[in-house]
């Protein structure tokens, strides 16, 4: 008989995959393959059960000849291997960022010969599909599952990508983009809630001025049309009395994780270095900090990260050092390592005498000013978190700057139109949920 190979990567067989199914079974004996996580997470969204619940869900189809484990998004490895006579998927793939893998299935059918083909099926999307749909998103958006997925997401991926939000709109953007670029597809794992971003979206200076309440909404208006993972800038900590409730609210919230860095006083901006005055910690009282912070937690799965600055104050890697591993042993769950200098030296130094003593703490990188290294150069000298920390907002002020401008200039909106986002586009953004 010939063979019939489709893919899946869902958490819930629905009508729309029978429908699959049953064409398929019209052709040939069914193989069917299931993404790992690994894949998902890099092209779909979270899976909400795991990957051998998957499997066996697709075992239990009628119809179905063998399940094939599918480790990369593209299909080169399990055609070269299965050597199928068609290739069945719905027809959603025939446009946006999908299209380039059913090209790729194209090409590959093609170079093995004989009369392979695709089998387009209409996609099914009416309203069951969709309560399935929406049900999926609302389980992977609860806190008791959202809050764990950072951890989860440090033992599947080589570096966990995160972008900096500041409201459900930028909430959306760090949710649903997804690229393919020779080959490959990605997208953030993670979302950064930034104090100066927060601070900035609010037109407050960034003093720790904003506070936690307010901050809180920030966090509400993101969660509410995203499931992502979200890290909580938690500048100081403030008094250790407030951070054990800060953590408390965080962790109740569903957030991930907290960092806060080694600082006391009034918060200035770390960029700004020895500019301004800047006063650490000491060792001694930051670790009662995370200590206590640690003591009121109630779940395994949030995570406190302490943020060094002794590189941006130039203290010295050894006090960097020191104080690391001190802050480990009060028990962060993670290290952030800052610099303010455009050569990432420095901080590839320290990651480095971190790593030849500790193996496993994370590490956290924001290259805002070292912005010339790549992801991977970073997670070959231990990286496990890079934040992309302002970025957003950075490349929409000069926009809504330039427009306002504009709009001033001519005395109307025609030469600022070709620079905007369709309305439509903007609905379909938000109603997508």
């Amino acid at each position: 008989m010939k063979k019939v190979y489709t893919c899946f990567c869902t958490d819930v067989i629905h009508e729309g995959h029978l429908n699959i199914i049953n064409e398929a079974k019209k052709y040939g004996e069914v193989y069917v393959g299931v993404l790992t996580d690994e894949a998902m997470i890099r092209f779909n969204r979270f899976p909400a059960v795991s990957f051998e619940e998957r499997v066996e869900m697709v075992k239990a189809i009628e119809g179905v000849k063998e399940v094939i484990v599918q480790r990369e998004i593209m299909y080169d490895k399990v055609i070269g291997e299965l050597k199928p006579d068609y290739v069945i998927h719905g027809d959603n793939w025939k446009s946006g960022t999908m299209k380039a893998i059913r090209d790729n299935v194209e090409k590959l059918l093609k170079e093995l010969g004989g009369d392979r083909q695709i089998i387009d099926v209409p996609y099914t999307y009416n309203e069951n599909v969709k309560r399935i749909d929406a049900k999926i998103k609302e389980k992977l958006a609860m806190p008791e599952y959202r809050r764990k997925r950072l951890r989860q997401l440090l033992k599947l991926r080589p570096i966990v990508k995160t972008i900096e939000v500041h409201s459900g709109l930028t909430g959306l953007i760090a949710e649903k983009t997804v690229v393919e670029h020779n080959g490959e597809f990605d997208q953030f794992d993670a979302m950064w809630v930034s104090s100066l971003c927060d601070s900035t979206a609010k037109g407050k200076p960034d003093i720790e001025l904003v506070d936690m309440t307010s901050r809180f909404r920030t966090i509400d208006d993101v969660m509410e049309v995203t499931t992502k993972p979200i890290i909580f800038d938690g500048d100081t900590g403030g008094l250790t009395e407030h951070f054990v409730y800060t953590v408390r609210s965080l962790e109740r919230m569903g957030v991930s994780a907290v960092i806060i860095e080694d600082k006391t006083g009034l918060k200035k901006n770390s960029l700004f270095g020895t500019e301004v005055a800047q006063t650490q910690d000491t060792i001694e009282n930051f670790c009662e900090k995370i200590a206590a912070g640690k003591k009121v937690q109630l779940t395994d799965d949030f995570m406190i990260v302490a943020r060094i600055e002794s590189l941006i104050l130039e203290r010295g890697m050894e006090d960097a050092l020191e104080r690391a591993h001190a802050y480990v042993k009060a028990g962060a769950d993670g290290i952030m390592i800052h610099s303010r200098k455009k050569d990432p030296a420095e901080i590839l130094e320290f990651c480095d005498k971190f790593r030849a003593d500790n193996k496993q703490t994370p590490i956290v990188v924001v290259p805002s000013s070292f912005n010339t290294i790549t992801e991977a150069e970073l997670a070959e000298h231990g990286v496990n978190i890079v934040i992309y920390a302002n970025q957003l907002t950075r490349s929409a002020f000069p926009a809504m700057e330039q427009t306002a401008k504009d709009i001033l200039k001519y005395h109307r909106a025609h030469e600022v139109d070709s620079r905007l986002l369709p309305i439509k586009d903007i609905i379909s953004l938000i109603e997508e949920l």
